[in-house]
Parts: C-alpha cells; structure tokens; sequence
C-alpha cells in the first residue's frame, strides 16, 4: 500500500472514464495509474520494501513468475494488474500496488514525487516507444502525432538522441510546446498529410501515433518511408480501428507497425538514472498542479478540452 504524493491524468484515464477498457468491471471505480509516493504498508509477502520508501511504479505490474516476466517483458505479462483500470488506483490518498518485490522502483532522492509520477506511464511510454520500440537513431525522421504528454513526451527523447522529431497536431499551442520541447519541425494534420510524404524525398523513418485514431494511424503509415516503422501507441477503442490502413502499402514497402505498451521495472529504473542525472527533464513537461477534485475536472474534459502538458494531481 503506498501513500500517493503525486499522480498524472493521462488520456487512459479518459479511456477508461468512457468505458472503452474491458478490464474495468466493477463499480464504483476509482481511476489513476501513474504515480509516485511512500510506502505505506507491506503485506506479509514483501521482503524489500519497508515503510517510508519513496518509490515510483511502472503503471502495468507484472505477476514476476510467469515466462514474460522473467524474460524481462512484464508489460505483456498475461496476468498483469494495472491500478485504476484492473483495481483502484491513483486519483486517492492511498493505492495498492500488488507483487511489490517485483514491481516497485526505488525514487533517488534527488526526482521529486510529481517527476516520478510522469515517469510511471508518460514519459517512460513515450521512452519505450521511441527507444525499444521504434528503434530510433541519430539523425532520423521520426513524426509524432498528439503533443499531449505522451507526444510532447516522445519528442523530447527523440530529440536527445539526435534524432529529429516533428510534432503533429491540429492546435497551435500544443505545436508551439513541441517546438520547445526540441521538435525540428511541427505541422497540423493536413499540412502533415502533404509535406511528410515528401520529406527528404521519401518520408519519415519513424511514426508514431500518441493519439489513438483511426485516421492518425492511416495518416502515420501512408507518411512513411519504405521499410519504415510505425509505433502505435494511443489506444484505439473501435474493433475495426486499423481499418484505414492500406494493407498492400504495408506489404509493397515493407512497413513495420508495431504496438508499446509500458515499460519494465528495469526500464524505468534507467530512466530514473537518466533523469536523475539531469540527461532527461520530464518536469519540463508539466503543465498544471491541481487538487483532487481540479483533477476529475481536468479529467471529464480532457476529449474537448485537452490539455496542454501534463496536469498533476499533487493535493489529496
């Protein structure tokens, strides 16, 4: 059980809210999954973790027995929980966080509670998804779609591996917090659906898609490069939602697509490091501190009135 200090509203969250999340079933139902915050109690199987531990929590946690776990991918463990979505979670003074030993990541003292809330599902997300996932390099093309948190977020890294990240999205400000945030160059969806294709003569390298829409994900694909790679990691609520796809693109060009969902333990411990020697600045990317109920606020309006950075619940 841990005390929360810190935790994000994340677009998930909203997800959630509108029942496009199977695994929430029963109600009521409290939302929030990432966050940081203090050990509060250990149940009688926690060998590592004592009171007053300052901890962050990668948002999927793995049962750490199955073969998924043990080979270092938790994130897709079969019998995964995710606090506020399989059980309550973070929008409340306390949460629980179950298999411990295993998931829990220590906080350095010198990241604070609201920067090891980012890390537990934005930034690390966006850091999976550009890193592990997408395979990004030095001097690519990688075109991102959403500057929310996640897309802001994935910029940011983008950037720091000398890579060249152009942010896509329909609201001016939300392109301007890119820009800063070290994107190369920004676009709204139709200037992005006439200029990527042609950029450098063949497209982008990378895409990836931290909005979750149908029309986003057929945008990303056509705007590749051949053999290209997309990353997908809004969720997308309809069953047909890749439907737009022109599959013999796909097959002609050799194109990769591919979902990211997470991170390991291991992983956010590595960005902690990161951030903690100040290589990363996930603070940056914080846009508002709310109480609880600004929180549900900010929450019930995020589809018509997104957010520009990342809002924090930081008052219980």
């Amino acid at each position: 059980m841990l005390e929360v200090r810190a935790t994000g509203i994340c677009r998930s969250d909203w997800h959630g809210w509108q029942g496009h999340d199977p695994d929430i079933v029963h109600f009521p139902h409290v939302p929030g999954h990432e966050f940081a915050g203090v050990v509060a109690e250990v149940g009688g199987d926690v060998a590592q973790w004592s009171p007053g531990d300052r901890v962050a929590v990668p948002f999927v946690s793995g049962c750490g027995r199955c073969g998924y776990c043990v080979a270092g991918q938790p994130q897709i463990c079969p019998d995964q929980t995710q606090p506020g979505f399989t059980h309550w979670g973070s929008f409340a003074e306390r949460v629980v966080v179950h298999n411990a030993d295993f998931n829990l990541v220590r906080l350095p003292d010198s990241v604070d509670f609201e920067t090891g809330a980012l890390l537990g599902c934005m930034f690390s997300t966006a850091y999976r998804a550009v890193v592990d996932q997408g395979r990004t390099q030095a001097g690519e093309w990688v075109a991102i779609y959403g500057c929310g948190g996640v897309g802001v977020s994935a910029v940011m890294i983008a950037a720091a591996l000398g890579a060249k990240p152009i942010g896509i999205d329909p609201r001016p400000e939300a392109r301007a917090l890119a820009l800063d945030a070290g994107a190369a160059l920004v676009f709204d969806p139709d200037e992005a659906r006439t200029s990527l294709p042609d950029l450098d003569g063949d497209g982008p390298h990378v895409t990836l898609d931290a909005v979750g829409a149908p029309r986003v994900v057929a945008d990303a694909v056509a705007s590749l490069r051949r053999g290209g790679r997309h990353v997908q990691v809004g969720l997308l609520p309809g069953p047909a939602s890749f439907g737009d796809v022109v599959a013999s693109l796909v097959v002609a060009h050799e194109l990769t697509i591919v979902g990211s969902h997470g991170i390991a333990p291991s992983g956010l411990a590595g960005v902690l490091e990161l951030t903690a020697r100040g290589d990363l600045r996930p603070d940056r990317l914080i846009g508002r501190r709310v109480d609880l109920h600004g929180g549900v606020e900010v929450l019930t309006h995020l589809d018509d009135e997104p957010a520009l950075g990342i809002t924090v619940i930081t008052e219980f």
